[in-house]
């Protein structure tokens, strides 16, 4: 699976378009759409070597998620997790309680976790709640196939979930 339009225009609207290299608020330098990698003070680049650095970046994203998700997604559910990943980074991916509840087949639950992922540096972000939030709304728009219905097995998604979330605290602290 590749990221389609909308996980783009996703990806694209929330990082913003920079030509000219910036120090971001974490203190790396940046370009483009979001790219850090190869990115450093007085760089420029054009419009088209942004959406080249873009689909490369995308690489590992895409990697990401096929190393890590083992349930099938629908094309919105890939996207939103691509821009996600983007912007968390595989590594906090990997760990998140997102990927564990999706992976046990918990679409709702797992849905539900992209808003907790809104702070930086321990403070709320609007541009991050938006954001999340956007991701969640995409997420949302195409329900798998073997997602429960929101009626069915309410009580049971809710009891798993739970379980995992706590499964995930408890790992943590050890």
């Amino acid at each position: 699976m590749k990221i389609g339009r909308q996980g783009l225009n996703l990806i694209k609207r929330f990082e913003g378009l920079s030509l000219k290299a910036y120090l971001c608020p974490a203190k790396v330098w940046t370009i483009g759409y979001g790219h850090t990698q190869a990115a450093k003070k007085g760089m420029v680049i054009t419009e088209r070597q942004a959406e080249r650095l873009l689909k490369e970046d995308l690489q590992w994203v895409e990697n990401t998620i096929a190393n890590t998700v083992v349930v099938p997604l629908t094309q919105p559910q890939y996207d939103a997790l691509c821009s996600f990943i983007y912007n968390v980074g595989s590594g906090a991916f990997r760990r998140s309680t997102l990927l564990e509840l999706l992976n046990a087949g918990h679409y709702v639950a797992a849905e539900d976790q992209f808003k907790r992922w809104n702070k930086a540096g321990g403070k709320t972000l609007s541009g991050l709640t938006r954001r999340r939030e956007a991701e969640r709304a995409l997420f949302a728009s195409e329900p798998n196939a073997t997602s429960p219905a929101p009626t069915q097995g309410l009580l049971e998604a809710l009891l798993e979930a739970l379980k995992a979330i706590l499964s995930a605290i408890l790992k943590n602290r050890s």
